[in-house]
């Protein structure tokens, strides 16, 4: 038996939670996520909330649907319009990642190797300044993990007994999801429970469903086909806003794509934005804000290399 099924089956006897109770349930979490974190000083228990709340928290990224926008393109010769929706952008980042994925298959005892890069400029105007975090988190969450965020290193303890994280880090829980699109929101949406397949996702089930999408994405390393699948089920998501005209750190021209959710919850006023090629809608990177000691940010931040290794410390 593997361990989400486990997760579906406890405390099976139970009455069925009301899609009002799984609403609240979820805001709840959220905020829970949102809280501010402890210094790299406090015990263990709260260190290894960081790597969590940083994948987590990014879900409010991305998402959706119907938008459109008009963006000018030049072809050498005169600016000519086209009209793009967001649909078509996350759909064709789905079929640009299929074209270049590598399946891998690492072993529970390896380490998923990340190096992002993280610029950040003081609004109003100052220095930047260039992060360049590189992280070591076990496959399967046995081993002590490595971190880093905006140069700040840690270990991270091994998972606990019943701790759950989003996304996972097992690989065989992250083997489980589907990879068709119309299946996946479901199923993410059912976490805790057997996926109701029949049931389609309600209007105030979706911004929970492209938080859990967004959060996949943000994990380095995925199952093949798992990638595209999330763009391509973000796609059918409630809720985004189209922006022309952003560009990369290297100055690239690139669309955004901002999700907005519905008055009274956490995304009402937006989230972060995913930036994709103005071209290709190859995914770049994604523009958010932070604020800290009075101070507010603009950021910008891409993984610059993925990979499994054998160890903590080992590069590819």
């Amino acid at each position: 038996m593997n361990e989400l099924d486990l997760l579906r089956e406890w405390d099976a006897d139970a009455p069925p939670l009301t899609d009002a109770v799984r609403t609240r349930v979820r805001f709840r979490l959220f905020q829970a996520m949102q809280a501010p974190t402890a210094p790299l000083s406090a015990a263990p228990t709260a260190i290894g909330r960081r790597p969590l709340l940083r994948i987590a928290v990014a879900a409010v990224a991305a998402a959706a649907v119907t938008a459109t926008v008009v963006v000018a393109q030049n072809t050498g010769t005169s600016p000519h319009t086209q009209t793009v929706s967001a649909a078509t952008v996350l759909r064709t980042a789905a079929a640009e990642e299929r074209s270049h994925e590598m399946p891998i298959a690492p072993r529970d005892d390896q380490f998923i190797y990340t190096k992002e890069i993280i610029e950040e400029t003081p609004v109003g105007g100052g220095r930047s300044r260039t992060y360049v975090d590189e992280s070591w988190n076990s496959v399967d969450g046995s081993k002590k993990s490595y971190v880093s965020e905006l140069g700040h290193t840690q270990w991270v303890p091994p998972d606990q007994p019943g701790q759950r994280i989003w996304p996972p880090r097992r690989w065989s829980q992250l083997k489980q999801l589907p990879t068709h699109p119309g299946r996946l929101p479901i199923a993410l949406r059912d976490l805790v429970g057997k996926p109701d397949y029949g049931r389609p996702v309600t209007a105030d089930e979706w911004p929970f469903v492209q938080f859990y999408l967004s959060g996949l994405l943000r994990q380095a390393v995925l199952p093949k086909g798992l990638r595209p699948a999330a763009f391509e089920a973000l796609a059918t998501v409630p809720g985004v806003k189209v922006l022309p005209g952003r560009t990369d750190a290297g100055g690239r021209p690139g669309i955004g794509i901002q999700y907005i959710g519905p008055p009274g919850t956490p995304w009402a006023d937006g989230g972060r934005v995913l930036v994709f090629d103005a071209k290709s809608y190859q995914y770049l990177g994604m523009r958010d804000q932070r604020s800290a000691g009075g101070k507010t940010y603009e950021q910008w931040s891409y993984v610059a290399v993925d990979a499994v290794v054998d160890r903590v410390m080992q590069r590819p």
